[in-house]
């Protein structure tokens, strides 16, 4: 049950969407999840500022979770995040935050795991 929510303060085209929906969902694997389960969320044009500015490409990303990852496959994935952010959209890894959520519940369908 995962869910990966990435905000860039540039405009996302629809290809460009497409290209990072399909990396995200290999990357995932990374943290013992499938594709099958996962959900994307794409804000594009977000007002994000680091370091007091705004004049550069930005991206906060949070990765959500059922379960829970170890610090390894952590590190594995955000590495893969900023290569596809930077692969993608000429967002360099500094300019990256990835937040990580864990919970032990998640609903669906009208109830719970």
């Amino acid at each position: 049950m995962p869910m990966i929510c990435t905000r860039v303060n540039r405009h996302i085209s629809h290809e460009t969407e497409k290209k990072l929906a399909r990396r995200l969902g290999e990357a995932i694997r990374l943290l013992g999840k499938s594709e099958e389960w996962l959900m994307l969320d794409f804000e594009d044009e977000s007002r994000l500022y680091f370091k007091g500015e705004s004049d550069r490409p930005l991206a906060y990303v949070e990765v959500k979770l059922l379960g829970k990852a170890t610090a390894e496959a952590y590190e594995r994935m955000t590495a893969e995040i900023c290569r596809i952010l930077e692969d993608e959209m000429g967002i360099a890894p500094d300019g990256v935050y990835v937040y990580y959520a864990e919970t032990g519940h998640w609903g669906w369908n009208g109830s719970n795991f």
